[in-house]
């Protein structure tokens, strides 16, 4: 066995997908046949994760026969059918419960992965399954996707699940009008979950919509202007707060008609579900009119967190009034971790340019969390405060950062407009 095969299937084994790619990339076969018959992809599908497969798949269509093509999606469908945790325990035989973790699969999605012995896979078979089945030509019903969208819902997983999310994916890049119509048509099923995919699947064609369109325009705003008109159409009706968070999510994804998104908002502002107050400030027009500004003033000062959080990233964008610096200062009290990191990063980038804006920043650069002090060191070198080297220098280390990170320009930026340190300027180095 060559080295990078030997490397790609412990890569495998450990659900290290970036590391799994590069050695694909560098030559490792994901297709060889051990003594065994399984493949590194063959494992891959088994382990159930979409990010692993995803690495390994590259251009599998044409270089698979469709033999080898059809054992990777039955054994996707054995496992998404039977249940992972289920088949687990069949082939390995062990007893007791299983040690179940929420594991980030990817940037943005999550799935159980399940150890039983000296066994662990991923349960994210439903996934792997309709990747597969995308890969290789397949299109299996909507109604087969959409079930396996919603199957894990109520599991502390439903939003975020890599089933959910490979659902998704496949049904906005099916662009038949077929699929679109049965896939819109779920806005009236009588299960909220699948509702909230429909409208979860309209924010995400709308997102589709705003990337360069030059070879039809006229088409894209015909499909732009549909899908907002089912939004609004349907968001008056819809009773159940899951699905209602959805469509005002969808909402903000529009760009059009803000007077109707601001009447939406306002009327939704005291909700007495959390999951749909957190949508209201984000469909606020800026600058607010005044309703607006009265209701994310008092959305600041929800009793859920997340609300608070939303509602300060809105605050933070205008002009103090009267009221609202010592209100910023509560908020970046906060009595939750969550709630001051956001409201510092807004407040950061926030309208208040004022001295005591600057004073609370510096209070932050201090802080534990190091994200947190790049943002306050960030807000100094936006008011171009003379103390912005030495905030940086407070704040290091930072981790490790995307190169690209504008929050990281911000000393070299400041030296450059300022003259500080640079030879022949005239001004003293510091820091």
């Amino acid at each position: 066995m060559d080295e990078r095969d030997a490397l790609l299937a412990a890569a495998v084994e450990a659900y290290e997908p970036e590391a799994a790619r590069r050695l694909v990339e560098d030559g490792a076969d994901p297709d060889r046949v051990p003594p065994d018959g399984t493949t590194p992809l063959l494992r891959a599908v088994e382990g159930g994760s979409p990010a692993m497969v995803t690495a390994l798949l590259g251009d599998a269509c044409p270089r698979l026969p469709e033999a080898e093509q059809g054992r990777l999606i039955d054994a996707a469908r054995r496992w998404y059918e039977e249940g992972a945790e289920r088949r687990l325990r069949r082939l390995t035989g062990a007893a007791g419960p299983a040690d179940t973790v929420r594991a980030l699969d990817s940037e943005f999605e999550c799935v159980a992965e399940i150890t039983l012995g000296e066994r662990t896979v991923r349960a994210g078979h439903g996934a792997v399954l309709t990747l597969l089945e995308w890969e290789f030509g397949v299109l299996p019903p909507v109604e087969e996707l959409v079930a396996r969208a919603v199957r894990h819902r109520g599991e502390g997983e439903g939003e975020d699940h890599v089933d959910r999310a490979a659902s998704l994916l496949v049904l906005i890049h099916r662009h038949s009008a077929r699929t679109w119509a049965e896939t819109t048509a779920f806005r009236h099923d009588p299960d909220p979950w699948r509702r909230g995919l429909a409208a979860d699947a309209v924010r995400d064609r709308l997102w589709q919509l705003s990337w360069p369109f030059p070879a039809d325009a006229s088409r894209r705003d015909e499909e732009w202007e549909a899908c907002t008109r089912i939004l609004f159409e349907w968001e008056p009706e819809e009773t159940d707060p899951h699905a209602l968070a959805r469509i005002l999510q969808a909402l903000r994804h529009t760009g059009t008609d803000l007077s109707g998104h601001e009447d939406i908002a306002l009327r939704r502002a005291g909700h007495p579900a959390p999951e749909v107050r957190r949508e209201v400030p984000g469909l606020f027009v800026r600058p607010l009119s005044p309703d607006a500004l009265r209701a994310v003033r008092d959305l600041c000062r929800d009793v859920d967190a997340a609300v608070r959080a939303e509602s300060a990233e809105v605050l933070a964008e205008q002009e103090p009034g009267e009221g609202d610096r010592e209100l910023m200062a509560a908020l970046l009290r906060d009595t939750d971790p969550e709630v001051v990191s956001r409201t510092v990063r807004a407040f950061a980038r926030g309208a208040d340019h004022s001295a005591g804006a600057a004073e609370a920043l510096v209070r932050f650069l201090d802080a534990d969390d190091p994200d947190v002090r790049l943002n306050a060191a960030y807000g100094l070198y936006l008011r171009d405060d003379p103390r912005t080297l030495e905030a940086y220098d407070r704040v290091a280390p930072l981790g490790r950062l995307p190169a690209d990170d504008p929050r990281l320009e911000g000393r070299w930026r400041f030296t450059s407009r300022n003259g500080v340190g640079i030879p022949g300027s005239g001004a003293p180095a510091t820091g």
